[in-house]
């Protein structure tokens, strides 16, 4: 049996050493800075290092900000817009992807493919310009070609009712095309001989997609839903950071914009790790709940 497990070694050790500077990455960049969470329990002082004599004060950094006038309003906007992300980051690609199967032309295919599939690999940064020059309620574009239609100016990154959703809405376009992607190799893995015995039991395109396509990549989609949902509490931070501004904090502030102002600009280092702590606790338990409840009711496993 030593022996057995020596050559299995043996032969394994390419793939071992191709996955190790994932593994190394993993482990300094997740796993050493948790000695960090002792911070939430402190009342911390740089200046006396991490391992330092800090005051320990417990919960108390988690009492006052749960005592802040406007933390659950945080909370509430930090879960609608994640939540409205998930949802829409799994629908639009699904269907998207189901739409691209059915064409026949290859290059056209493949063309949206790419082009949808681009702005995956562009920051928030450049994004966000481009955005707030769109979106300018005197001369971007969109608001131009609602003047055209004798429309009023909407301003979406100014006005508390509609900056949710603007936020919704652009991340879903930059990410779709993501989804898209792994859903369409998905579908690439279905057995045609599926489709060729619906078409000849009668099945029209519609109902060979809803009884072999979509039941062909359940799989995946529960895949990214259990992993998805550990997204509940990550609004995204990048986006909202470059597009936010004071006149929309009532709507679009969310759990890492405010970290990002009471520990960095505030320097309340313990009330900072304090939030970041909280909301590393609430995507544990939903990502553990998601994935019981798809091995008990689906029976699927990751592992």
């Amino acid at each position: 049996m030593i022996e057995l497990n020596i050559k299995k070694l043996k032969k394994e050790l390419p793939l071992n050493l191709m996955i190790l500077p994932g593994f190394i990455f993993i482990i300094l960049f997740s796993y050493v800075p948790m000695a960090g969470i002792i911070i939430a329990f402190q009342r911390f002082i740089p200046a006396k290092k991490l391992f330092g004599d800090q005051q320990w004060v417990g919960f108390k950094n988690f009492k006052y900000v749960m005592d802040l006038p406007n933390f659950y309003n945080i909370l509430w906007n930090t879960f609608f817009i994640a939540s409205m992300k998930v949802i829409l980051g799994l629908i639009v690609p699904i269907v998207i992807a189901l739409l691209l199967n059915e064409m026949k032309h290859v290059l056209l295919k493949r063309g949206i493919q790419t082009a949808i599939y681009l702005p995956h690999f562009l920051s928030w940064v450049v994004l966000g310009g481009i955005f707030i020059d769109m979106l300018s309620p005197t001369d971007g574009l969109l608001n131009t070609f609602l003047n055209k239609l004798g429309m009023e100016s909407i301003f979406f990154l100014g006005d508390n009712k509609w900056f949710p959703y603007t936020m919704i809405i652009t991340d879903t376009w930059k990410e779709f095309g993501y989804g898209t992607i792994i859903y369409l190799a998905a579908l690439t893995g279905v057995n045609p001989n599926l489709y060729e015995a619906a078409q000849l039991d009668g099945a029209n395109r519609w109902k060979q997609t809803i009884h072999i396509s979509l039941p062909g990549i359940q799989m995946v989609v529960a895949l990214l839903m259990v992993l998805s949902l550990g997204n509940l509490l990550n609004a995204g931070f990048d986006q909202i950071f470059n597009m936010y501004s004071p006149m929309v904090y009532e709507s679009g502030d969310i759990l890492d914009t405010f970290v990002y102002r009471i520990g960095l600009l505030d320097a309340q280092f313990g009330v900072a790790t304090a939030v970041g702590l909280f909301k590393s606790v609430i995507a544990l338990v939903l990502v553990s709940s998601s994935y019981y409840f798809a091995y008990k009711f689906a029976d699927y496993r990751i592992f």
